[in-house]
């Protein structure tokens, strides 16, 4: 079983001495496209007025420049711990067991927008880019992030055996999307009105993946197919069901 879930915009600053070391990161066949996006990156960040522009970062974001500019040089830390923000927060790495945080770093993914899918423990450091952004040509031939990840990035995830439980927005399955792979779903967050009417969450659909992946993380178990899911999720009092195909919602 994989669950994939999106990057934070923000992060955690600090880190290990260690600086970034793309070999070690999961999905080894995509080290060229991790390369030349981060030369791209750092290249961008020469320029801090293109860089703002291109990142749109607001006036208390121009640090952001400064990350990117150092993003080889800089401290790392796992995934994980790295990111911040609403799943993150809710998922609440820093009191996992040590045997969720162990599961975690087998069967959790993070699609990043400058590394592509890594996996949960894969050590990474301070940066800037979400999947919207749009990199000069000057820096990167195809500019569009969507361009340069998929399809690899939708091999990698193919190429992982079992369930995969796509977590991410929209905008991060762009990325490497998994629609033609058997046996995955993309969950859908909703909650049912006083009359009766499912309406999606925005907020605190970000909160509520973040505490369905702590709950499969602390279950410890590697489960082969939606229906073991949607059992496990009955007797833990979550209301998840398949709604479509390829597709489960969870209720809240």
């Amino acid at each position: 079983m994989l669950i994939v879930l999106p990057p934070s915009e923000t992060k955690r600053d600090g880190g290990a001495d260690a600086r970034l070391d793309l070999a070690s990161l999961r999905f080894a066949k995509l080290r060229p496209r991790r390369a030349e996006l981060v030369r791209a990156v750092r290249t961008l960040a020469r320029d801090p007025s293109a860089t703002i522009a291109a990142l749109k970062l607001g006036r208390t974001q121009h640090d952001e420049v400064i990350r990117n500019r150092r993003v080889t040089l800089s401290p790392t830390m796992p995934a994980l711990d790295r990111y911040t923000g609403v799943i993150f927060d809710a998922l609440d790495a820093p009191t996992l067991s040590s045997a969720a945080r162990a599961f975690a770093g087998e069967h959790l993914i993070i699609q990043s927008a400058l590394f592509g899918p890594i996996g949960a423990l894969d050590a990474i450091p301070a940066y800037r880019l979400s999947h919207d952004s749009r990199l000069p040509s000057e820096v990167l031939t195809s500019g569009s992030l969507k361009k340069h990840w998929a399809p690899l990035g939708s091999r990698a995830l193919a190429g992982e055996p079992g369930l995969l439980l796509d977590f991410r927005s929209e905008g991060y399955v762009a990325l490497s999307p998994v629609d033609a792979r058997p046996n995955s779903y993309f969950l859908r967050v909703v909650t049912a009105g006083d009359d009766g009417a499912v309406r999606a969450l925005n907020h605190f659909n970000k909160h509520a993946k973040g505490e369905l992946t702590r709950a499969l993380l602390e279950s410890g178990v590697d489960f082969a197919t939606i229906g073991e899911i949607i059992d496990w999720a009955r007797l833990s009092g979550l209301d998840l069901a398949q709604t479509g195909e390829g597709e489960i919602s969870l209720t809240v």
